[in-house]
């Protein structure tokens, strides 16, 4: 039969039996035919829990026929036949130590070591050792050897993609094949329009794995590319390349707005890891996306038995982190507590902490569970695992210490005992905007005529430094800054720059939230200058207004 006739006539084949009679009817065919029967057969019968009928393929007479044929004439089969044939059987699970697969694979590293293979013959190798073998795979390095000799801008896509994927297990040394890379990350620049979901999320998965970071502009177009396909990409693909955008430090709008139309269809149909992806995703990268975190509240509160302890904390901490509340706050809340009743015990130390801080950052506070976090038990718990008690999670036990005693004065459980505590609050993300302290001290000086009448960065007894720090007398007077005697108000000036805020949002992240909640707890009047009211704001006397209009919005003097 002609080869086209028969490739034209086999696609059409929905089940094996239909395949075998098929090819039981022919008189002949080649070995490009045989393999692609077997093939054929692999696509039809093998689904993501693996071969559907084992016993009426593997004992079928014809195919036990075409695989003695393959096994004892391997040496005169076309590449294509080998290799195609390879393929299939590993696709059908055959026994990687069988006599059969042993002389495939023989005799396709025999011609491997010749040199008779082509770039198709080679990638279709390759991707049949990755299959069987793994990072191990000596010989994916002779392959890889060969592909750096050939025209890489003849590859198409797949080969593209499979010589990414032999990168990743192959490179050992930080420049090792850097220049093979350089060439194809230019080659691949040119073809991104072309490359379906998976080939975008493998190539951007293989960028990262091997630190491509100065492949800026394919990253680039990746990451845009990408978009078109968020419908479409399965779960792990889509994992992949929320991790890229996270390792290159990339941020599309454009890829946030597919996002937040995909998760809310889709909530209940995603895997919970790529649902906690997408939030880790929001989360570093300071993205309040109300569409997708109201879905994924919806989400909780249905699933939330199935998760694991890592997937619950990575659901619920960018709530928290991004100081947001969703309409359905009362059911997730309820949940919430349903489940660390239940698996409290199963939870990681750190992960509980970073769990409970989190719920106190938007004024949930886990007063059941608070006994068992400021036990002894469960302290040396934390000490006794990575990162132990660092600075970070020694403030984070301070705040729930000091939100227990400022917020929840019902609270008659343990106290966390003073070792434990630090002396200030670290806070990585809302460290000052310098630039913008300078223009708030500038326009202070214009108004109150002396440095002296106001402090910076001033550290209280109560972990938390103040921006700008102004003593008030009695009478409203304003005191120096030094001056520690009759005081009687003391106004703490908050000076929010961008990274105070979500992204492209007024909305205030859930540390600094706190902070100011907690200042005005401690007796201080907060006053909030926040980076959008001044930054149209064109000189220092505009400032100064402006200061005085939100400071003393009625008066002030200065004391003699």
């Amino acid at each position: 039969m002609d080869e086209e006739l028969f490739f034209k006539k086999l696609n059409s084949l929905c089940t094996s039996t239909e395949v075998f009679d098929f090819v039981s009817s022919l008189e002949a065919m080649s070995d490009t035919m045989a393999s692609g029967a077997l093939q054929r057969i692999s696509e039809v019968e093998v689904d993501d829990s693996g071969l559907k009928n084992p016993e009426g393929v593997l004992e079928n007479e014809v195919f036990r026929a075409l695989c003695f044929q393959f096994e004892f004439k391997s040496s005169k089969l076309s590449n294509s036949g080998l290799l195609n044939a390879l393929q299939a059987l590993i696709k059908l699970r055959i026994d990687p130590q069988s006599t059969l697969m042993a002389s495939l694979l023989s005799e396709g590293e025999e011609r491997l070591g010749k040199g008779q293979l082509t770039v198709k013959n080679l990638c279709a190798l390759g991707e049949s050792l990755l299959e069987l073998e793994g990072p191990s795979c000596a010989t994916l390095e002779q392959i890889v050897n060969h592909m750096q000799e050939k025209d890489i801008e003849k590859w198409s896509p797949r080969e593209m993609v499979t010589v990414y994927k032999m990168l990743q297990v192959t490179v050992r040394e930080g420049e090792q094949y850097q220049d093979l890379l350089n060439r194809m990350n230019s080659v691949t620049l040119t073809i991104v329009s072309q490359l379906s979901p998976k080939f975008t999320s493998v190539i951007l998965n293989s960028l990262v794995v091997l630190h491509q970071t100065r492949a800026v502009p394919l990253v680039t177009a990746l990451c845009k590319h990408s978009v078109k396909h968020i419908p479409y990409f399965t779960g792990d693909e889509l994992v992949n390349v929320l991790e890229a955008f996270l390792y290159f430090g990339h941020r599309e709008q454009i890829f946030t707005e597919a996002l937040e139309t995909h998760v809310p269809k889709s909530i209940f149909a995603m895997h919970p890891q790529t649902v906690s992806k997408v939030m880790q995703y929001c989360c570093r990268k300071m993205i309040l996306s109300k569409p997708i975190f109201d879905a994924v509240a919806e989400g909780f509160i249905s699933d939330a038995d199935r998760f694991t302890t890592d997937q619950i904390a990575e659901y619920i901490i960018p709530f928290g982190t991004l100081n947001y509340l969703p309409p359905s706050v009362s059911s997730l809340f309820r949940k919430l507590e349903t489940v660390l009743h239940t698996r409290f015990s199963h939870f990681k130390p750190h992960t509980l902490l970073n769990l409970l801080h989190s719920c106190v950052l938007i004024q949930h506070y886990p007063v059941n569970f608070l006994p068992k976090i400021f036990s002894p038990y469960f302290l040396q718990r934390l000490q006794a695992q990575p990162p132990g008690l660092d600075r970070i999670v020694t403030s984070q036990l301070t705040q729930l210490f000091l939100t227990v005693a400022l917020e929840c004065p019902f609270y008659e459980g343990p106290k966390l005992l003073p070792k434990y505590q630090v002396k200030a609050f670290l806070t990585p993300h809302s460290s000052l905007d310098v630039h913008l302290l300078k223009r708030v001290k500038t326009g202070l000086l214009y108004l109150l005529k002396k440095r002296i009448y106001f402090a910076s960065e001033v550290s209280t007894p109560y972990f938390y430094t103040v921006d700008i720090e102004i003593k008030l007398d009695e009478e409203g007077f304003v005191l120096p800054a030094a001056q520690c005697e009759e005081v009687h108000r003391r106004i703490a000036l908050c000076v929010d720059g961008q990274n105070r805020f979500c992204v492209n949002s007024h909305n205030l992240l859930g540390e600094e939230a706190i902070k100011q909640r907690h200042l005005q707890l401690l007796g201080y009047e907060v006053v909030q200058i926040p980076f959008f009211e001044v930054e149209s704001l064109q000189n220092c006397r505009k400032m100064a207004e402006y200061l005085h209009k939100k400071i003393f919005p009625h008066t002030y003097e200065l004391s003699c």
